[in-house]
């Protein structure tokens, strides 16, 4: 399966959120690979925690494959290189966890058709390898999404099962621009059908991630003063009120990512052991995680809507 994440803005948490989806596949047994097209802005090394890697992708990484500078883009077995001190004991059980890491400095560029070429053998070769592939693009209507897009529409590749992952924080301006993604007049539903992608398809393969979504039922909330909660109570509603006036409401969200000091202070992997030894975690940010996980493969939640 191919899955592609993608975001109208930056400060999502659409990296940190696939990236721990990556991993928590892994964790149940799927052979996983994690493939940085955040072109502009490559950060899945410092995500993944392996920090050498960024000078290794110079002149190797998916940029320079993409632009035919190198035969194969780098792969990084995550497991053995990570600096991570849980990550580097790869759980027993475990699958494959692979990280082709993009070139830093690399920038976007406009696809041509040897650019596309090669995105599309890659993704032909690494579906085969792979139970699972996460490709993360750039925030935006990126040429990486177009170059996803375009891809996906060829013939080779119409048979394999893709689906997209759109994040936006739980903000207005955010729900917003998240149901602009989509439907708007440069949105990725209209780019896909004119790139030769079937309408209801396309739609039916997309599912939303809320990300930073206040837990008001946690204890934490709860001993705010009541003004306060009040008002938060009100502004969730409201933003319920007008995801679902946009079309992006509860039935086309995936998972809901509460607000995580973790994730907001240090993006990263949030393992077992940061929720139940040292507690820097909370376990409703882990069970989060495990859900979009879970779902992301169970057809009840993505039937047509």
């Amino acid at each position: 399966m191919l899955v592609f994440a993608a975001s109208d803005k930056g400060g999502t948490g659409r990296s940190v959120t696939s990236a721990n989806l990556a991993y928590r596949r892994a964790l149940d047994g799927d052979d996983v690979c994690y493939l940085d097209f955040d072109f502009g802005s490559p950060t899945a090394t410092a995500v993944f925690d392996t920090p050498n890697v960024m000078e290794e992708a110079e002149g190797r990484g998916l940029h320079a494959y993409l632009k035919g500078k190198t035969g194969e883009p780098l792969r990084v077995d995550v497991w053995s290189r990570t600096e991570h001190p849980v990550l580097s004991d790869r759980p027993s059980g475990s699958g494959r966890l692979v990280l082709f890491p993009g070139d830093r400095g690399g920038g976007e560029f406009v696809t041509d058709e040897d650019n596309l070429h090669r995105c599309v053998d890659l993704f032909l070769r690494l579906h085969r390898e792979f139970d699972l592939v996460v490709v993360d693009l750039s925030a935006g209507r990126s040429y990486a999404m177009d170059l996803a897009l375009t891809a996906t529409a060829r013939e080779e590749l119409r048979h394999i099962r893709s689906r997209w992952l759109l994040y936006h924080r739980w903000t207005r301006q955010h729900v917003m621009a998240a149901a602009e993604l989509l439907s708007g007049r440069q949105g990725l539903l209209g780019s896909g059908i004119a790139m030769g992608h079937d309408r209801t398809a396309l739609l039916g393969s997309v599912r939303f991630v809320r990300a930073a979504v206040p837990d008001l039922e946690s204890p934490q909330w709860a001993q705010m003063p009541a003004a306060q909660y009040a008002w938060m109570r009100q502004c969730d509603k409201r933003l319920e009120e007008l995801a679902a006036s946009l079309g992006i409401g509860k039935t086309r969200a995936l998972a809901s990512i509460p607000l995580e000091p973790v994730l907001q202070m240090r993006e990263q992997l949030i393992t077992d052991e940061d929720v139940l030894d040292s507690k820097i975690a909370n376990f409703t940010t882990r069970q989060a995680l495990v859900e979009l996980a879970e779902r992301l493969t169970d057809d009840k939640f993505w039937g047509q809507l």
